[in-house]
C-alpha cells in the first residue's frame, strides 16, 4: 500500500535529486520543463545538483550559448527553461497572466501606448545584442519613459510576457536582457492542444507522483485546460491513489526508486526554492504540516534551504563559515542526518 512517505521518496528520484542525474544542465531543465528562478543564485544550484560534477559551469554555458533562458513563463515568477520551450509557454500563459496585473499597471500608468513605446525603444536598444538591465532602464528613462516606483520593471515583465525579451547571457553575475526573436531562432510552435498535453506529460514524469490539482497550480492553466492535457497525456502515465487521491507518475519512476533506495534514503542538502517544494501546491507528503511555515517565514515569499532525510523535510540549514553548514531540526536529526552534517559539503 503507498503511502505519503512513499509518495515523497518516489518525488525524489523523479526530479533526479537522487539516483541517475543528466549530463548537462539543459538536459535537467529541459526534463524538468521549468525551474524556479527568482532567486538566481538557488536556481542555479537546483540545477547544478541534478546535472553532474561540472553543474555549475554546465548551466553558465547553457545561458551563455542560448540553450537556456529565464523568463516568466508561469505563475508570473521567474522560471529557468529551455530557450525553445518558452514561445509555446507564453502562448499558453502570457496573456492571462498580464490580464491579473491590469489594475496595478493602471496605477502606475502604463497603458497599450506606454506598453508599444517601450517595446520600440527596446527593440532598437538591443538590436545590436545583450543589455543589462539598469542599461535598459537608461534607454527608457532617455527616451521619456519613466521606470521609477517599479515602473520599469512591469514595463520589462510586460514584454517578457509578450515574448519580447527575455533574460539570457551572464556577465558579473548577472543576467542580461536579450530580444527573443534574436536569441532564440529556433522556437518549437506547438498546438495549443499539444502543448498542453506536452506540458502535463513532462509535469507528471519529471515531478510525479503530483496530482491535477498540482499541476493547476504549478502552471496557473486554467482547470479546463489542465483536465484536458492530463486526458492526453494519461494514457503514457501510471495512477496510484493514496487517501482517496489520485497520483499521476512516470511508469518507470517506481522501478528507479528500488534502484537507488539507498541514495534516497540519505539526507540531501537543496537550496531555498527548489522544485522539490516549489513543485506542488500541497507539501506534505514531504513536510509534517506543523513546519509548513518554517520553509517561508512569515509568509515573506524568501523559502529557506532544507535539509532532506529520506524522502523528507527534517530541517533548514544556511551556509556557515568557508564550506560549514549550520543546520536546524524541526525536532531531531536522525543519526543518519547528523553523520552527513557533521561533514563539510558544498551543495554543487
Amino acid at each position: 500500500m503507498t503511502t505519503l512517505r512513499d509518495i515523497a521518496r518516489l518525488r525524489i528520484v523523479a526530479q533526479r535529486i537522487a539516483g541517475p542525474g543528466f549530463g548537462t544542465a539543459t538536459d535537467t531543465v529541459r526534463w524538468l520543463t521549468a525551474v524556479q528562478a527568482q532567486d538566481f543564485p538557488g536556481a542555479r544550484s537546483s540545477v547544478a545538483l541534478r546535472s553532474g560534477a561540472d553543474g555549475h559551469v554546465s548551466l553558465l554555458d547553457a545561458l551563455n550559448t542560448g540553450a537556456v533562458v529565464r523568463s516568466w513563463p508561469m505563475r508570473g515568477t521567474l522560471h529557468l527553461v529551455a530557450a525553445e520551450d518558452l514561445p509555446w509557454m507564453l502562448a499558453l500563459t502570457g496573456a492571462r497572466t498580464l490580464s491579473s496585473a491590469a489594475a496595478r499597471h493602471r496605477r502606475l500608468g502604463i497603458d497599450d501606448g506606454v506598453v508599444e513605446h517601450a517595446r520600440t525603444v527596446a527593440r532598437s536598444a538591443l538590436d545590436e545584442g545583450a543589455l543589462a538591465q539598469p542599461d535598459l532602464m537608461q534607454a527608457w528613462e532617455a527616451a521619456g519613459i519613466a521606470t521609477a516606483d517599479q515602473r520599469g520593471r512591469h514595463l520589462l515583465w510586460t514584454l517578457a510576457l509578450t515574448g519580447d525579451v527575455c533574460l539570457g547571457p551572464v556577465a558579473d553575475g548577472k543576467q542580461h536582457v536579450v530580444l527573443v526573436d534574436r536569441w532564440i531562432p529556433r522556437p518549437r510552435r506547438l498546438d495549443p492542444e499539444d502543448a498542453v498535453a506536452e506540458w502535463a506529460l513532462r509535469y507528471f514524469r519529471s515531478h510525479g507522483p503530483a496530482t491535477l490539482d498540482d499541476f493547476v497550480w504549478w502552471t496557473k492553466l486554467t482547470v479546463r485546460q489542465a483536465r484536458a492535457g492530463l486526458a492526453q497525456a494519461s494514457e503514457h502515465l501510471d495512477r496510484i491513489s493514496v487517501n482517496g487521491v489520485d497520483y499521476y507518475l512516470d511508469p518507470g519512476t517506481p522501478a528507479l526508486l528500488e534502484q537507488h533506495r539507498g541514495r534516497v534514503r540519505g539526507t540531501s542538502l537543496l537550496p531555498g526554492f527548489d522544485e522539490f517544494v516549489l513543485g506542488y501546491r500541497d507539501r506534505t507528503a514531504a513536510i509534517d504540516p506543523a513546519f509548513l511555515e518554517r520553509l517561508c517565514p512569515g509568509g515573506n515569499g524568501m523559502f529557506s534551504p532544507t535539509v532532506v532525510d529520506d524522502g523528507r523535510i527534517v530541517g533548514t540549514w544556511k551556509r556557515g563559515r568557508g564550506p560549514a553548514v549550520e543546520a536546524r531540526p524541526f525536532t531531531t536529526f536522525t543519526a543518519r542526518a547528523e553523520k552527513a552534517l557533521q561533514v563539510p559539503r558544498p551543495v554543487r
